[in-house]
Order: C-alpha cells, then sequence, then structure tokens
C-alpha cells in the first residue's frame, strides 16, 4: 500500500514541494474500514463542489473512488486516507492561469480505540472561505499549537467580533440541552459526519446561534469528524461538561449503525 502518491504514482519531491511552496488545494479525509466509508458520496460531493470553487475545474468522480480504492489495504484494516486536489503547475506569480488539478492520496493507519474526551478553549479566528476544506491550514494549526502549550487538548473557534461558536481546528462540535441536539450556525465548514449524525438522529435538534459565554446552559457537548465519529468534549475553557453523558453514548451509536458505502 502506497503511503503517498500523485495521480497513481509515488509522489515525487518536485511535485510535493510546490503544494508546500503554494499551499493552495483542497481535500477531504475518509476513514475507510473493510473497503467502506460513511457518507462516501458526501465525500465526493465536496471534492467535486471545492474544485470548481478553487480551480474552476470539473473532477472525476469515478478516477477519484479508483485512486482510493488502489491504496487500501488488502486485509482490509481501518485506514484514514486523504485525497488532496492540487495543481503542481501552478504558481505564485500566476495562480490565476488554467487549472488541471491532480490527486495527492496519502495514508495511515486509523486509530482503533476511543480517543479521550477533549479539553479546548476559545479562540477568536474565523478561516478563509470556512466553506470550503482547503490546505489553508496555518491559523489553525497555529491556535491548536497555542492551546496546547497552555494545556489544552485543542480549540474552538469563535466569531472574532460577536463570540458566535463557529467550529473546532479540524472538526464540527455539537451541544446538548437535555436529548435536544444544537447545532452552532456559526461560519464553519459543513461536515460530512455532522451532516450524516444530523440526519441519523431521531431526537430534537436545531441549528442556532450558540455565544461562547453562554455554554453553561448546555449539559454536554462533543466534535465530529469523520477520523473518530463521535468524541465527547470535558470542557470548553472554563466550563465542564459530562463527557459520561448518555445521549454522547445514543449518538456514538447512532453514528456508528449508519451504513458504510463501498469504495
Amino acid at each position: 500500500m502506497a503511503e503517498i502518491e500523485i495521480d497513481g504514482a509515488p509522489a515525487d519531491p518536485a511535485r510535493l514541494a510546490a503544494l508546500g511552496l503554494l499551499n493552495y488545494g483542497h481535500f477531504t479525509t475518509l476513514r475507510v474500514e473493510a473497503g467502506r466509508v460513511r457518507g462516501l458520496a458526501l465525500h465526493l460531493d465536496r471534492l467535486v463542489r471545492d474544485c470548481g470553487v478553487l480551480f474552476a475545474a470539473e473532477l472525476d468522480r469515478a478516477a477519484v473512488r479508483e485512486r482510493i480504492r488502489a491504496v487500501l489495504p488488502a486485509d482490509g484494516a481501518p485506514v484514514i486516507v486523504r485525497v488532496t486536489v492540487y495543481d503542481p503547475e501552478l504558481g505564485l506569480e500566476r495562480p490565476g492561469g488554467p487549472a488541471a488539478p491532480r490527486l495527492l492520496l496519502t495514508t495511515r493507519p486509523a486509530a482503533v480505540a476511543a480517543p479521550a474526551p477533549l479539553r479546548v478553549r476559545t479562540a477568536g479566528y474565523r478561516r478563509e472561505l470556512p466553506e470550503v476544506k482547503h490546505v489553508g491550514l496555518f491559523g489553525l494549526v497555529h491556535h491548536r499549537r497555542r492551546a496546547q502549550l497552555d494545556g489544552y487538548d485543542d480549540v474552538l473557534l469563535v466569531e472574532p467580533d460577536g463570540g458566535g461558536v463557529a467550529e473546532g481546528a479540524t472538526w464540527n462540535v455539537g451541544f446538548l440541552d437535555g436529548r435536544r441536539l444544537v447545532w452552532p450556525d456559526g461560519p464553519s465548514l459543513p461536515g460530512v459526519t455532522a451532516a450524516l449524525l444530523a440526519g441519523a438522529y431521531g431526537g430534537p435538534q436545531s441549528r442556532e446561534r450558540v455565544d461562547a459565554s453562554g455554554l453553561g446552559r448546555f449539559t454536554a457537548a462533543f466534535a465530529v469528524n469523520a477520523g473518530v465519529g463521535v468524541r465527547p468534549l470535558a470542557a470548553v475553557d472554563g466550563t465542564a461538561f459530562d463527557p459520561a453523558h448518555p445521549v454522547l453514548a445514543e449518538l456514538a451509536t447512532v453514528y456508528g449503525e449508519i451504513a458504510a458505502d463501498p469504495v
């Protein structure tokens, strides 16, 4: 199994350097188990949509699936596959030229054990083009690093000018008010895992403004992304939550029962 490839060939240094130097592209991350992915169509939709936004180019969904299949382990072991779309020929001086996006795939083993609850702090920051899962991760990594240096696990982004909750560094966030599931309506990436969970959960839910100063009204909070599914939050800043809340276990079960699609 290749750990990193570009259009089916081993990644050469020059083409990798182009991505590192220009840092222009987009991606999606999938957890693949036994050759299956939850929300595969949503991941492909994201890649096609973002390719149009960043490159004004069409992306071949069938070619993406073919490349994903090619890098999967033969034994069906769970892996994290990241599909990055970028054009190694674009340069910093004239990025407005015609684009010919390429597929860069990386793979790594997926964690099997459930991760520990997160302790996070808020940071006033809005990603550029928050609706696009782009490779411009500097701000996210910077705030995550600063939070970890101060003893937290991660960072929760809030609107710099108003304190409305948006998203985690690399995850969407949800809150529980009793059995009601509340999704913040701040500018954020429309996450695949969040969409799947919202569609599968049978309890009441809403999308509304959530102020960072008013998190004490919630009984529990959780992070969601494709890599880990549902992960409890133990605290945001000085507000503690119940990481063992029974609805969190219910949400994890609901997500785990969503049918996965063959790649």
